[in-house]
């Protein structure tokens, strides 16, 4: 049953009076030397202002009413907004140092405290390194025959159908993720866990009230189930390897478990938890966009198509309709495919801004970051300058015939906290895009306009549309 707005409103003040009431109080650092900006109400600060539109539009007008560093106060706590790439990468790489990643705390304890989001120093390293040995090039290539195996049997499913874009890519992305993860030896568990993991999402942007009956009480329960499945998973790949005498390295359980840096059951399990989280409505979203843009520019689409044309005459046919798979290889054939993914992370900007908090009182330009204040690099304000995209709201993938401007592009993020899962999310949307363009057509239904936040940006009720087979008109 849906929360009455007023409700809502009301639940989200007394969360904030109660964290007031309950929270040390500290003094206010000195304004004289904080950036430009405002706070709003006591506490609550802009909060509503974010939330009750396109948030995009609070942070460009901030920016055009004080500049690439502005203060402002939202979700109970003081932040600096900045939206420069100079500014950007001081945060995020030339003082990453003083500058540590920031969550909720509820989204810490349904990911769980050991996931490679909340960590620092060496531990955030290690954890770094073990997911990059699991996503790297030499890793999934191997993973391609299983990737374009779910790509056609999602599409396969949403022939004649009118379809929710965003629902079925989340399908693809989620089943994509399993299998880099889990590889395709461990599947008795693989359908519980996903059901696990829809209750759990659901909890992820409620009210943290762990009461009977509410989202955020269903997601505890379905993350204490998941850490179950996730464990039984570990056992039986032990039993499996101390049979076999072998360590096959190629999906991200094994990385994780190899001897020299095994990871502790519970450890495994948040951090398999949290790549789910990150791999799942990131990528949805791209290629949720990546229609919508492709479907109202036909001229981009056939020159996508056109490219995607020629790697499928080159493979040729085997046996009656059946074609040979991609390869690695052929992934590096789609030059125009690789530039509509870049326009639309640019575009998008599905990740308009990080959190991180200052450990201890930073100095930027002549201002004061007060330590424990939350700094956001805003993506999407960098992305959207003219200064470093001309025409910015202008679908053009032809901008990336050349490089952008140093550290005027991040829809990864940056530093060492930057997704180290982006070549796994280029490789199954190339993947995806392949059989999409080259076998079926789609048309956009109900409204073409219209953008919503859940949270990340998205087309107005997750782009509906039409989508049918090719094969139908010869």
């Amino acid at each position: 049953m849906a929360i009455p707005p007023v409700l809502l409103i009301l639940s989200v003040l007394l969360f904030f009076l109660l964290r007031y009431i309950t929270q040390k109080k500290r003094p206010p650092p000195a304004t004289k030397h904080l950036p430009p900006g405002s706070m709003g109400w006591p506490y609550i600060g802009e909060t509503f202002q974010l939330y009750s539109n396109n948030p995009n539009n609070f942070f460009a007008e901030k920016q055009r009413k004080y500049g690439a560093v502005f203060k402002t106060h939202i979700l109970g706590c003081p932040c600096v907004m900045v939206s420069s790439p100079e500014a950007a990468r001081f945060v995020l790489v030339t003082k990453a140092n003083l500058f540590k990643p920031t969550f909720p705390a509820s989204k810490e304890r349904m990911l769980g405290p050991q996931a490679i989001f909340f960590q620092g120093g060496d531990y955030h390293a290690r954890l770094r390194r073990l997911v990059l040995r699991a996503f790297m090039p030499e890793a999934i290539r191997r993973k391609i025959a299983g990737v374009e195996e779910i790509a056609v049997r999602v599409l396969s499913s949403c022939d004649g159908r009118f379809i929710n874009t965003f629902q079925e890519m989340k399908t693809y992305a989620l089943n994509v993720a399993l299998l880099s993860i889990f590889g395709k030896e461990e599947q008795s568990c693989i359908e519980e866990l996903k059901q696990c993991y829809y209750i759990l999402e659901k909890g992820y942007n409620s009210m943290p009230m762990n009461l009977p009956g509410t989202l955020f009480h269903k997601a505890m329960k379905a993350r204490k189930q998941l850490g179950f499945l996730v464990a039984k998973i570990i056992s039986s790949r032990r039993d499996s390897e101390a049979k076999t005498d072998q360590f096959d390295a190629g999906d991200l359980l094994a990385s994780f478990m190899e001897s020299k840096e095994a990871l502790s059951d519970d450890q495994i399990a948040d951090n398999i938890i949290g790549v789910i989280f990150a791999a799942r409505d990131t990528t949805a979203s791209v290629l949720t966009w990546i229609l919508k843009y492709l479907a109202e520019n036909p001229s981009i689409l056939q020159a996508v198509t056109e490219e995607q044309e020629e790697i499928r005459r080159s493979k040729g046919k085997i046996e009656g309709d059946e074609e040979g798979g991609l390869n690695w290889a052929d992934t590096k054939r789609m030059p125009v495919t690789c530039r509509v993914i870049q326009e639309t992370m640019r575009v998008a900007s599905i990740l308009s801004f990080t959190f991180r908090e200052a450990v201890e009182d930073v100095e930027y330009e002549g201002y004061l970051i007060p330590k424990g204040w939350k700094v956001l690099p805003l993506f999407r304000n960098i992305h959207h300058s003219p200064e470093n995209f001309p025409d910015p709201a202008k679908f053009d993938p032809s901008r990336f015939e050349k490089s952008p401007k140093p550290n005027t592009y991040m829809p990864f993020g940056n530093g060492t906290h930057a997704c180290p899962g982006n070549e796994l999310a280029k490789l199954e949307i190339l993947v995806f895009l392949h059989h999409l363009t080259t076998k079926y057509k789609w048309s956009i239904s109900g409204s073409k306009s219209g953008i919503q936040f859940g949270p990340f940006a998205l087309p107005l009720d997750g782009l509906p549309i039409k989508i049918d087979s090719l094969a139908e008109k010869n």
